[in-house]
C-alpha cells in the first residue's frame, strides 16, 4: 500500500475493502484449481460462476476504496 499524507474516511471500511480483496484473489485462484480437476460440464460452470460473482465483489470493493481514497 502507498504512504498518504492524509488518512482514509474511514480507515476500518479501507481495512475490511483490502482484506476482502486478497482473500477473494485466494478464493479464485483455488476455484480455478479445482476447475482444472473438474471433468463436469455442470460443475465447471457453478466454479466459474462463483468465480465470477467474487471478481463483481473485487470490483465493487476496488471502486469502494477509489471513493475512500
Amino acid at each position: 500500500m502507498v504512504e498518504r499524507l492524509l488518512p482514509s474516511d474511514d480507515p476500518i471500511a479501507e481495512e475490511v475493502l483490502e482484506w476482502t480483496i486478497k482473500r477473494d484473489t485466494q478464493d479464485i485462484t483455488q476455484l480455478m484449481r479445482w476447475m482444472e480437476g473438474a471433468e463436469i460440464r455442470r460443475d465447471r460452470q457453478v466454479l466459474l460462476n462463483r468465480a465470477l460473482d467474487l471478481m463483481d465483489e473485487i470490483q465493487h470493493a476496488l471502486n469502494r476504496l477509489g471513493e475512500l481514497r
